[in-house]
């Protein structure tokens, strides 16, 4: 049974190799499971809904808007939908209305799809990048290494280089104070940790 199985754990001196993983919230599984159970036991892995859900969708905005809070987006003006690694069609907080707004963005836009599974926005998009599992973040490297060196940050919110001349180059690393920053925090000093060697 699963008590003893936990009890074997225990007596080996092992209730870290307990995890506990919860879906939505409940009284029981909250309170007592979630809340009591793991502290108890004496594991630290216990993990809620909220870590792949709510809460971890909060942390974008978060960490780069200062907005905590949940957000939705201006689907009645999009012109180009980039779905990346999600089905707002089948799984999000506000899937009526993206499923209402679905066809006018197919109409006036365009819609494109990064995702190694065929979904239900794959199924109408415009275009499907259908990446191999894990691969995303080598993808968005290329994209971010691309659009530093060609040129295609947003100026007047990123910033740029004092001199006005590109200096992301390739292999290339660059001086931070070349670069007057605007709104974001680190950008050259991302280029040269992570982007100048991530060509496509």
């Amino acid at each position: 049974t699963v008590a003893d199985k936990m009890m074997e754990l225990r007596k080996a001196g092992e209730p870290d190799k307990l995890m506990y993983m919860r879906g939505r919230y409940s009284s029981t599984a909250t309170d007592l499971l979630y809340g009591t159970l793991p502290k108890i036991y004496g594991t630290p892995n216990y993990f809620s809904h909220s870590a792949i859900c709510a809460e971890a969708e909060k942390m974008g905005p978060g960490y780069t808007q200062g907005f905590f809070g949940y957000r939705d987006y201006d689907l009645a003006k999009t012109k180009c939908l980039v779905i990346w690694g999600c089905d707002p069609l089948s799984s999000n907080r506000q899937v009526p209305n993206a499923i209402a707004k679905f066809s006018d963005i197919l109409d006036r836009g365009t819609v494109i799809t990064v995702d190694p599974r065929m979904s239900a926005s794959v199924a109408k998009a415009h275009d499907w990048l259908p990446i191999k599992p894990g691969e995303d973040g080598a993808l968005a490297s290329a994209l971010a290494h691309v659009l530093l060196t060609e040129g295609y940050w947003s100026k007047e919110f990123v910033g740029d280089f004092k001199d006005g001349k590109n200096q992301f180059k390739a292999g290339a690393t660059v001086d931070e104070a070349a670069f007057d920053e605007k709104q974001t925090h680190g950008i050259v000093k991302y280029w040269n940790l992570e982007l100048k060697d991530r060509t496509p």
